[in-house]
């Protein structure tokens, strides 16, 4: 399965068990943007575990208190956030003390997509603990 949206602040690209959001220069990410996250997960993964991956390919701002309403999506396992320079790699190390769940950074896109297959791969043992 592969989908992709493109809305006014983001490019998100849904596979079988992860989506890819890439948000646009400039922007500013605020917890009302959970409202259309929620719509994508819940039409594509709605009975299963995923995780999301922000791709941080352009230069954008987060409201930190974001993560709190994205952490209350039931099936989101985990967070990647693929960032490359140190500036970005510090804001999201700071956005993670906001975040509940399991959050990761990667310098590529392939080792955080390859991150997700042991996570979700983990969370399917940790259940069955």
């Amino acid at each position: 399965m592969f989908h992709y949206y493109e809305f006014k602040e983001s490019e998100v690209f849904i596979f079988d068990n992860f989506l890819v959001n890439q948000i646009k220069e400039g922007v500013t990410v605020i917890p009302a943007h959970n409202d259309k996250l929620r719509k994508v997960v819940d039409e594509h993964f709605a009975n299963k575990k995923m995780v999301y991956i922000s791709n941080r390919y352009f230069n954008y701002a987060v409201d930190p208190l974001t993560y709190l309403e994205t952490s209350k999506i039931h099936n989101l396992v985990a967070m990647a956030i693929v960032a490359d320079t140190t500036m970005a790699k510090s804001n999201a190390k700071l956005e993670s003390m906001f975040y509940k769940k399991k959050f990761e950074i990667f310098e590529t896109l392939s080792e955080a997509m390859a991150w997700v297959q042991k996570e979700l791969a983990d969370s399917e043992i940790s259940k069955e603990i």
